[in-house]
């Protein structure tokens, strides 16, 4: 049976297991330098995704509201003592 399988292999990959593929032969390294490339630039590429997901996180209710609070104290809409009164009642 091993030598009608080893037959099999010499015919149907005549030059030997060593030389087919595209990582055989005398340029091996060109692919797995690519590869190995790819992989590490997907990666960075995972991670920059997730980290921009997350700081696109959307403020919650309070914080949007502390947020144009303070807008408007800073614009001089409203008085010191609106500010902090409107403030008090959001905790």
């Amino acid at each position: 049976m091993s030598t009608l399988l080893s037959a099999a292999i010499v015919v149907a990959h005549p030059a030997g297991w060593d030389q087919t593929g595209p990582w055989g032969g005398e340029y091996w390294w060109i692919g797995r330098l690519v590869m190995m490339i790819l992989w590490i630039a997907l990666i960075v590429l995972a991670i920059w995704w997730f980290r921009r997901a997350a700081w696109r996180r959307e403020p919650s209710g309070s914080e949007r509201a502390r947020d144009i609070l303070a807008e408007r104290f800073a614009r001089g809409e409203i008085t010191t003592e609106e500010y902090h009164e409107r403030l008090g009642q959001l905790s």
